[in-house]
This record gives structure tokens, sequence and C-alpha cells, in this order.
């Protein structure tokens, strides 16, 4: 798993150098906080400290990192609040108890994001509204709501490639998340995780 462990590094932390920061100034109105890399590796590792579910599983890192590639790659077009995105992809499973039904992760994974603000990150009363509301409901199959929402919940959805499901345009509410180009990438993303997951498990017998 080191080279997964790369790829997944690679996406969360880009550039290099202490203190340095991912790019995601997007202007007004969409604010202007962002993660530096410390606070990002800081976040995370609490994040994995208390995760249920497996650090390496179909709902962990490598799930959130792709999320995250998702959503950063669709927000281009929808105009969504990257930041939003890039804390729902890190929250929206982290409160799971198990890799199956579990009702309200997303409503807890928001909670949680409550409770660690001021702390990890900062973040605007409207940024945490958003980012509750996208918690909370991404698993709903709803199309209909803010930009920076749907563009969260479709971020989610484009990596269902990881459990062998291809995305259905009809439930992503996004234009940008329909389109050809976006499907293909994000499904080569999920691919590339299923490689290595089904290695890893051969691996562990």
């Amino acid at each position: 798993m080191s080279w997964v462990a790369g790829v997944v590094h690679s996406i969360i932390f880009p550039g290099s150098g202490a203190g340095s920061q991912l790019a995601l100034s997007h202007g007004p109105p969409n604010g202007e906080a962002q993660l530096t890399i410390h606070h990002r590796r800081s976040l995370l590792e609490h994040l994995r400290d208390q995760l249920a579910v497996d650090w390496w599983g179909h709902h962990g890192i490598a799930h959130w990192a792709r999320v995250r590639a998702n959503g950063l790659m669709l927000a281009r077009d929808t105009g969504a609040n990257r930041h939003v995105v890039e804390l729902f992809a890190f929250f929206h499973d982290a409160r799971r108890i198990n890799e199956y039904d579990d009702e309200d992760h997303g409503a807890r994974g928001g909670t949680l994001a409550k409770r660690l603000k001021g702390r990890y990150f900062d973040a605007t009363d409207d940024e945490m509204d958003l980012l509750a509301y996208a918690c909370t409901h991404h698993s709903d199959g709803m199309t209909q709501a803010d930009p920076t929402v749907l563009t969260c919940w479709d971020a989610d959805r484009l990596d269902l490639g990881r459990v062998g499901i291809t995305p259905n345009p009809k439930y992503l509410g996004t234009k940008a998340a329909r389109t050809e180009a976006s499907m293909a990438k994000a499904n080569q993303r999920a691919e590339a995780w299923c490689d290595a997951f089904d290695e890893r498990r051969r691996r562990q017998g």
C-alpha cells in the first residue's frame, strides 16, 4: 500500500515545504479561508485517530482524497466555495461506525466539524451551515441545493466506481459533474484505488 499512500499524500498535500499553502483562494463571494498543509495534516491525524472504520477502506482516507480532488475539479465550473468542498471531503464519512448502513453518519460528521472549528480550521457561519447541510444530506439522493452543496454531493457520487457502480448522470446535480470528462477522470481515480485495495486484500490473505 505504500505507493497508494504516496498518491493520497500527493492529492491532499500538493507542493512541498513546511508551512506552504494549497492555492484555494477563490475571492468573493466564496471567501478566502483555506487550510494550510500543517493544519490539514493535523486535522487528518485527529480524524484518523477517532475513525471507527478502516482508514484505507471504502469510506476512509483514499475516498476522502478522491472526493476532495473531484470537488475541486468541479468547483472550477460550479463556482462552489472550495473551502467548504475540502472540509466536506474530510468530514462527510468521518463519523461512520460501519461500511454499510449508517443512516446518521453524515449528521455526526457535520457535528464533529462544528466541534473542531477553531482548533484545526476556521470558517464563517455561512460556510459551516453549508458544510453541515452537505454532510447531513449527502446520502439522501437529492439533486437540488446550493451550488456548493451540490458540488460536494457530486464529488462523492462520482467516486461510486470504488464499489463497482457507474455514477448515473440522473443523480448528479451539476452540469459539470455530468460531463464525460469529469466522469471519466473520477472513475479513473476510483479504479486505480480498487486495484490497490484488491492487491492489499490478496497480500493479507
